[in-house]
């Protein structure tokens, strides 16, 4: 009988036939990029400072481990066609920077962009790229944010936005070292169709921006579940990107990811409900996680959001496998921007379990009710997945959430006299302490469900949500393997 581990290895190796394979990104990767918070007012000391502070907080042992430098850090390019960095702004150099950040044990990211201009208008990398990615290597960059902007009409079918950046692809490939490549070209031209071949992952959508639900004509679509939209814009709320994706989470796999931009927790326009849902769901969609708040301004609130084990568990999850929408629900209050609706997500974690997701978007509390057959819909419809015959125990992963006093203490510098009540992924990967049954990334148990009693009815408070992790008992099998035992 095979286990759901083995089943979970083929899937990988099903998955690698078409995510990229360069051996970085086999999780979403995790880090910090400045643009949201403080856009061209970049610095050396910006960077190494922020690199302290995701050291000292404890961050980068939870798995942010990349420091990404965005726009505005160029100077001219030489007449030998390379670029050059502005030396006030960075009087050591690149390579300096990035040694420093290394020696932090944290890993140093720059941006770029596919055009002939940065979207600040600084020098872009369109037709020397060659030249930029032999820079970034020479500066032992780690990972290289792919811009859009100003690309000399070179896009408007997947062909034309594929071979541009493309050609970046093969530049950096040709270097030999390894770096994670992220596509920014904002969901353009089908990107999540072909954006798996080429890098490790690609924007979804156009620029986010620090509010829950609220429409803006800048994010020009109307309809944000539309993926052949032709200019995504910029302003896009946290709904409005959840609702754009969902037709095509499943394009994600180890090596490549879908993007959903760039966290906004902690900038200060969302509720705390707000800023859980917002970080629940880019982990449960397996996005890339790059906080950009100005973390040396970091509150304990944020902190106890931002190092939540449990949930960066399901983000950093050895299978890979996004949480797919099983239900969408409409018809409830709206608020004053005309916005409202319930969605329920579901999908599988490693090794065995399920993650369920209820969430309230409406404009008030709401009493959800879900149920095996709903859970596990995608395994088998009207109730024939096998895994409805199964009995699980069900985890809140927000139930243990870091009080806020233990994270002021933190940012205070006593991190290290705190040790249970951080998980230090650095010392144990995610695939160890879920092997290992570690407490902190399984959630506190609040109940069970049974093939009896197989509905499960929880209060979700507005703009807000449950999530969950579900456990099989008495020994998990494959659906293969429950299939034969019925047999």
């Amino acid at each position: 009988m095979s286990t759901m581990l083995e089943d979970s290895t083929a899937y990988d190796r099903q998955q690698d036939s078409y995510a990229i394979n360069n051996g970085v990104a086999r999780t979403p990767q995790m880090g910090w990029n400045n643009w949201n918070s403080l856009g061209c007012d970049v610095s050396q000391d910006l960077l190494l400072d922020t690199a302290k502070v995701l050291l000292d907080s404890g961050l980068r042992d939870v798995g942010y481990q990349y420091v990404v430098l965005d726009d505005c850090w160029q100077s001219e390019r030489g007449a030998d066609g390379y670029i050059r960095h502005d030396e006030k702004k960075f009087p050591n150099g690149m390579k300096y920077v990035a040694d420093m950040i290394h020696d932090m044990g944290m890993l140093y990211g720059m941006y770029s962009s596919a055009g002939e201009m940065t979207c600040a208008k600084f020098e872009g990398s369109l037709d020397h790229e060659v030249e930029d990615a032999t820079t970034y290597a020479s500066w032992d960059v780690d990972y290289l944010k792919y811009d859009n902007c100003y690309h000399m009409g070179r896009f408007g079918t997947p062909k034309l936005s594929f071979d541009r950046f493309n050609a970046m692809a093969k530049a950096l490939n040709a270097t030999d070292r390894p770096i994670v490549y992220s596509l920014c070209n904002w969901g353009e031209d089908y990107v999540h169709t072909w954006g798996m071949s080429i890098a490790n992952s690609w924007r979804v959508s156009g620029d986010i921006y620090d509010h829950f639900n609220r429409p803006d004509t800048l994010c020009s679509c109307t309809n944000p579940a539309d993926p052949h939209c032709v200019a995504p814009g910029t302003h896009c709320s946290v709904m409005n990107i959840i609702n754009k994706v969902a037709p095509y989470v499943d394009r994600g796999a180890p090596g490549g990811w879908n993007d959903l931009d760039m966290l906004e927790v902690g900038l200060g326009g969302m509720s705390d409900d707000e800023y859980i849902v917002h970080f629940s769901m880019w982990c449960a969609l397996k996005s890339t996680l790059l906080i950009g708040a100005d973390l040396r301004k970091l509150t304990p609130k944020t902190l106890a959001i931002l190092n939540n084990p449990a949930v960066i568990a399901v983000s950093q999850d050895p299978l890979g496998r996004s949480a797919l929408r099983v239900r969408q629900d409409l018809n409830v209050k709206k608020d004053k921007y005309g916005q409202g609706e319930v969605q329920i997500w579901s999908g599988p974690l490693y090794p065995h379990d399920q993650l369920l997701i209820l969430l309230n978007a409406a404009d008030e509390e709401l009493t959800i009710t879900t149920n095996l057959d709903e859970i596990f819909v995608h395994e088998g419809p009207e109730g024939s997945a096998p895994q409805v015959k199964l009995e699980y125990t069900v985890h809140d992963l927000w139930a243990d959430r870091m009080d806020e006093r233990q994270a002021k203490k933190i940012l205070a510098g006593d991190l290290y006299k705190h040790r249970k009540e951080w998980y230090n992924s650095t010392q144990t990967s995610y695939r160890e302490g879920l092997d290992n049954n570690d407490e902190r990334l399984l959630g506190k148990q609040v109940g069970s469900l049974t093939p009896q009693k197989p509905e499960l009815s929880v209060s979700v408070p507005r703009h807000s949500l449950k999530m969950y992790r579900l456990r099989p008992q008495g020994g998990a099998t494959t659906r293969y393997a429950l299939h034969k035992q019925e047999l």
